[in-house]
């Protein structure tokens, strides 16, 4: 039996889940919306909400805890600075989780998690190079 035991598996061992929710906080701090299946979607709200909680309360042990458990620093930072002063006056209830439908693939129900208030323009941001085609080099994004 599970007594006690909360959260799904999602069919992977404990690091590739803890990575897998590491990444897809990273993400959606980065993107603002991003589109996964609705088990992925429904596990990120939680780990998602509790890190702004932090980034709300401020100081350095709760950076610390974040970056723990977000491990990117550049998101990281956009936690802290952007994200926590826009949910300041909100007491929870940071992401909406909308069901988008069935991926053709392979049947897997498909979901947008996104947060409330988002940034539209933040959607789509990548500070990577990106090759350009014609002179067979890189221009950033």
């Amino acid at each position: 039996m599970r007594h006690g035991h909360s959260g799904r598996k999602l069919q992977r061992k404990s690091g590739h889940r803890a990575a897998l929710l590491r990444n897809l906080a990273a993400s959606l701090i980065k993107h603002e919306q991003i589109l996964t299946t609705t088990p992925k979607a429904k596990e990120l709200r939680p780990y998602f909400e509790k890190l702004i909680t932090l980034a709300k309360r401020g100081g350095l042990s709760n950076r610390r805890l974040a970056m723990g458990r977000l491990g990117d620093e550049t998101q990281l930072k956009k936690l802290f600075e952007v994200l926590a002063e826009r949910y300041a006056g909100r007491d929870g209830g940071y992401t909406r989780v909308i069901k988008a439908g069935i991926r053709a693939s392979d049947a897997a129900p498909i979901a947008i998690i996104e947060l409330v208030d988002r940034d539209v323009e933040a959607k789509g941001q990548d500070s990577g190079p990106v090759m350009n085609a014609d002179a067979d080099e890189f221009e950033a994004a």
